[in-house]
């Protein structure tokens, strides 16, 4: 796809249509499939203005992909990918999830950042140490993921960004401030699942330090004129391996430091 305006929009009505119906995606004609990333930014713009328009709410937020080695081994895409969070995905720690609302659900284990100061694009580039200083608050957090394509190894990588990169939703812990959250690169995560661990891992794991993601994500959104608002949840990454759900599964994610988090896959 180029940069066509009508191409664009026809992706982000086909994707956002798939979507509200919970059907899953296919690989998306190539008469308007996304053919870089770039493009796929675009699109994805227009995709939330579609499920705003459903009743999916406003961008909350944002979820970073393949952050970790874990990830981009599993999904096999070395880069980071980023998503948006609807507002109406975010959820508190205790929540009870209908898994009949997603094609498969799934959940991973992030460090979570509530950015505190607009990141302006006249103020990039940024890095981990000027982005620091606009965390507001950091918490442990699940990301909700939903595997709603036909197939994920044969839709692209693009058509997965403008799809929000699996993004679903996040489940979140208690705020803890900026100023008194431990090292976030030294915090081990686990994910427990009907009480039996599923996977550990560190927040070094997310590109040496989550505040590096951070600062990739308003780089990002600095490239394509875009700012990175205060208020906004950032997800950081997941430090362990995307963990398929059940009905009736319990999930709990911890992150010494930071508190636990938990769910139920109804």
């Amino acid at each position: 796809m180029t940069t066509d305006p009508q191409r664009g929009a026809k992706a982000a009505r086909f994707i956002a249509d798939a979507r509200v119906a919970r059907s899953p995606l296919p690989v998306l004609p190539a008469e308007f499939r996304p053919e870089s990333e770039r493009c796929a930014y675009a699109v994805q713009v227009l995709v939330h203005q579609h499920l705003a328009e459903a009743g999916m709410g406003l961008l909350a937020g944002y979820k970073i992909g393949c952050t970790t080695p874990v990830m981009q081994h599993y999904l096999g895409i070395p880069n980071p990918c980023a998503g948006g969070i609807v507002s109406t995905g975010v959820h508190a720690s205790g929540c009870v999830i209908d898994s009949e609302r997603f094609c498969r659900i799934g959940i991973e284990c992030e460090i979570a950042l509530r950015v505190g100061r607009t990141l302006e694009p006249s103020d990039a580039p940024f890095t981990a140490e000027s982005v620091a200083h606009s965390v507001e608050a950091c918490m442990a957090a699940v990301e909700i993921v939903d595997d709603r394509y036909v197939d994920w190894r044969t839709t692209g990588t693009p058509t997965l960004i403008a799809d929000d990169f699996f993004g679903a939703g996040c489940v979140l812990g208690a705020s803890v401030p900026a100023k008194n959250a431990p090292d976030l690169a030294g915090l081990i995560g686990e994910v427990l699942i009907n009480g039996a661990s599923a996977g550990t891992g560190s927040g070094a794991d997310v590109m040496g330090h989550p505040h590096r993601a951070l600062a990739w994500l308003a780089n990002n959104l600095a490239d394509r004129g875009r700012r990175l608002e205060a208020g906004a949840v950032v997800l950081s990454g997941s430090v362990v391996q995307t963990r398929w759900l059940s009905p009736g599964d319990r999930v709990t994610v911890s992150l010494a430091g930071l508190g636990s988090v938990e769910l139920v896959n109804r």
